[in-house]
């Protein structure tokens, strides 16, 4: 089961494994705050690609597509997800909830 989180909420016994799949680390949130067992930065899309959405909802659809294309090209790290067993959480730091990187990701993951 793939979960996803902004990495500022509190850590759950239900997160199982967790990993932050953000390229940078999020402002004023300690490593021991954070509790991630991983970070993925390299899955993250890119920074153009980052600054380009801005998390701007009318650009979501194309960023996605953009987002899937990179993501063509990570398929070590992409398998390193799919290979967990569990639970899996997909930390986060944006404040927007509905259109960030981690709920593309997952999106991503549950089509490939």
């Amino acid at each position: 089961m793939i979960l996803i989180k902004r990495v500022y909420d509190s850590p759950s016994g239900k997160d199982g494994l967790r990993i932050l799949v953000d390229r940078l680390w999020p402002r004023g949130l300690s490593k021991e705050k954070a509790k991630a067992d991983l970070w993925l930065k390299e899955v993250a899309p890119s920074d153009s690609l980052r600054e380009w959405f801005d998390h701007k909802d009318y650009k979501w659809e194309e960023f996605k597509k953009r987002y899937f294309e990179e993501l063509k090209n990570k398929k070590d790290v992409i398998q390193q997800i799919k290979d967990r067993k569990g639970t899996i959480t997909l930390l986060f730091g944006a404040k927007n909830l509905q259109y960030n990187n981690a709920v593309a990701l997952k999106e991503y993951l549950k089509k490939d």
